[in-house]
């Protein structure tokens, strides 16, 4: 039987596909579980739509990740930080830091979209990464001094 997968489906396949399983586990525990539907071809066209519409939505987002990008390219920012005596910091300097620091700069970036190649734990000038979708992303620079 040719089901059609609504969730992925671990050793099947993933959401949309197309698959052959056999009728027993289609009817018995696929289509009851709400995993898959029979592939018939009112289901395909549904299929169809519904993958039209994502492709526009991840278009849409990749634009909006752009303009963000094109916003905040070569940008610098200031963090400051409580430190010891050698200019080592108490802690260290966290994503969720750099966001603050952006938006007092006028731009809004989810902490999940920085990236920091390892933790941030002196003074001085570092290399972050925005990535605000999987295929677009940036440098900024990030200053930390202390308070």
């Amino acid at each position: 039987m040719k089901i059609i997968l609504k969730n992925e489906v671990q050793k099947l396949g993933k959401t949309g596909e197309i698959v052959q399983v056999k009728n027993g586990h289609a009817r018995n525990f696929l289509i009851p579980k709400g995993l898959a539907v029979e592939a018939t071809s009112a289901n395909l066209n549904q299929l169809e739509q519904e993958k039209k519409k994502r492709s526009q939505q991840l278009l849409a987002e990749r634009q909006k990740a752009e303009e963000l990008i094109a916003r905040i390219q070569g940008l610098s920012i200031n963090v400051t930080a409580e430190t010891y005596e050698e200019d080592k910091l108490y802690g260290s300097i966290s994503p969720s830091e750099i966001k603050r620091a952006l938006e007092a700069e006028g731009v809004k970036v989810d902490k999940n979209h920085i990236v920091i190649d390892e933790p941030i734990k002196t003074l001085g000038i570092f290399d972050c990464i925005i990535k605000p979708h999987p295929e677009v992303q940036t440098k900024i620079k990030v200053w930390v001094v202390k308070k």
